[in-house]
């Protein structure tokens, strides 16, 4: 019966019945400016205590925001957060060129993630938010049950 739940469990995940969380796929402003990245869930999720992360060319991820609105030490000000319902926003007063980068929304559950590419003044770029690693094991392992 050890397969029953292992099943189930790649069944709702191969189906796209897991929550999602989305975020635009591109946002650009003007030095100086005030710029907010949305970030949602679908109506499976509640979103609490959203995390942020910004990650600059060639770095690591850095945690911006943690728990909805909370500042690590080091993070400046201009970085603020907030979330309610089913939502979270990463805010950014008076962007800087130095912003530019990736901007990661997360939550507690680990199959919930997207990202934003943050532009200054250059074209906008795009990059998918697609769980990528799910693909290749849903199509390796879900047809075998239906064998049983």
């Amino acid at each position: 019966m050890a397969w029953y739940h292992l099943f189930f469990t790649l069944l709702i995940h191969c189906t796209g019945s897991w929550a999602v969380l989305t975020q635009p796929p591109s946002v650009s402003g003007a030095l100086g400016q005030k710029v907010t990245i949305t970030c949602s869930g679908n109506s499976y999720n509640s979103i609490l205590g959203v995390n942020w992360y910004q990650q600059l060319p060639g770095k690591a991820p850095k945690l911006l925001i943690y728990a909805g609105s909370n500042q690590p030490s080091g993070i400046p000000d201009r970085f603020s957060g907030s979330s309610a319902g089913n939502s979270g926003s990463l805010t950014i007063t008076g962007l800087q060129a130095e912003d530019e980068g990736d901007y990661y929304c997360q939550t507690y559950d680990l199959s919930l993630n997207s990202h934003t590419v943050l532009q200054a003044f250059r074209e906008v770029r795009q990059k998918p938010a697609v769980p990528q690693q799910w693909d290749s094991l849903c199509s390796t392992l879900l047809p075998f049950f239906f064998l049983i």
